[in-house]
């Protein structure tokens, strides 16, 4: 089995349990794990960054949206 058969796997399972998960690709922290399992109405804060007038994506929305329903705590920060 291939590491990311194996990641896909665990994945449905934290899942299933509840948790959101999220398979990181590139960070700004070398060495960082592959996965961030996140469980319900956790004090995780996800700021989305936009400069100016610049709005979110609907993708961008969907996703805000998503954490929502999870109870974790969004915010856009604009900054001029």
């Amino acid at each position: 089995m291939t590491e990311q058969q194996i990641q896909s796997k665990k994945i449905k399972q934290l899942e299933a349990q509840g948790y959101y998960v999220i398979k990181l690709i590139k960070t700004n922290k070398n060495g960082i794990p592959d996965l961030i399992a996140i469980p319900r109405d956790s004090d995780v804060l996800f700021i989305e960054v936009k400069a100016g007038k610049n709005t979110t994506s609907k993708l961008q929305d969907f996703r805000i949206k998503e954490l929502n329903e999870h109870g974790i705590t969004t915010e856009v920060f604009r900054q001029d």
